[in-house]
């Protein structure tokens, strides 16, 4: 069962890790290239705090984005800015999520994301904790996959599991974790892969962050997954 309350004070938890972490950078830093190709680290600061203002749009029934050029285009209108404008925007953006997140709600209702998907309001909370996260990490100032935490870890490799299941593109896969778990996902038809690793490899390859080289398939070809 989801908690959403358990997971909204989780959320708390890594935003703090990560303005902990950011604080520790400089203009010139937060201006240089994080690990997602094309941004620099103001682009995934700028994107984890527009990303909580759509989340609190989700939570009150708006749109999640005006549209798909706006929020790219807010995305690069905001990465430019100093170091203290990016960290005040992602405190207060986030100290905004958590104030609407906290307010009584029903968690069961069901409420619309970007590109017409739909979920349980309750999981929204986890889809923010997942951004905080991985967008932690994308910024490449020393939170490695491995550094995340390992209830985290798991259930992101079971909520990526269950997006890519059923789909036709990716081979049935069966995804066996060094230090436990097991899922499977892709699609029905033949005998599944059986990929297997630690499980920072393979959340990294499940969220297109690693290309899946320490991963074992006991020879057979890495399935491909289609983006994000």
């Amino acid at each position: 069962m989801i908690d959403a309350l358990r997971d909204l004070a989780l959320v708390r938890e890594a935003t703090d890790r990560l303005l902990a972490a950011a604080a520790g950078l400089d203009d010139a830093a937060v201006a240089a290239p994080s690990r997602l190709p094309g941004w620099s680290r103001g682009h995934v600061l700028a994107h984890v705090a527009r990303n909580a203002d759509a989340l609190v749009n989700v939570l009150e029934g708006r749109p999640m984005y005006l549209s798909a050029e706006a929020r790219e285009s807010d995305i690069d209108r905001d990465a430019p800015r100093p170091l203290d404008a990016q960290l005040a925007d992602v405190r207060e953006t986030a100290a905004r999520f958590q104030a609407v997140g906290e307010r009584p709600a029903d968690w069961d209702r069901t409420v619309e994301l970007r590109n017409g998907i739909t979920d349980a309001a309750a999981r929204v909370p986890f889809r923010r904790l997942v951004e905080v996260e991985l967008h932690h990490v994308d910024l490449g100032i020393g939170y490695e996959l491995e550094d995340l935490p390992k209830e985290f870890v798991e259930r992101e490799i079971d909520f990526l599991a269950r997006r890519f299941a059923g789909r036709p593109d990716v081979p049935p896969t069966r995804i066996v974790g060094a230090e436990g778990g097991e899922w499977h996902t892709g699609g029905p038809e033949g005998a599944p892969v059986i990929v297997s690793g630690p499980s920072a490899d393979l959340v990294g390859w499940l969220a297109g962050r690693r290309d899946g080289k320490g991963l074992d398939t006991a020879g057979a070809l890495l399935p491909g997954l289609p983006p994000l």
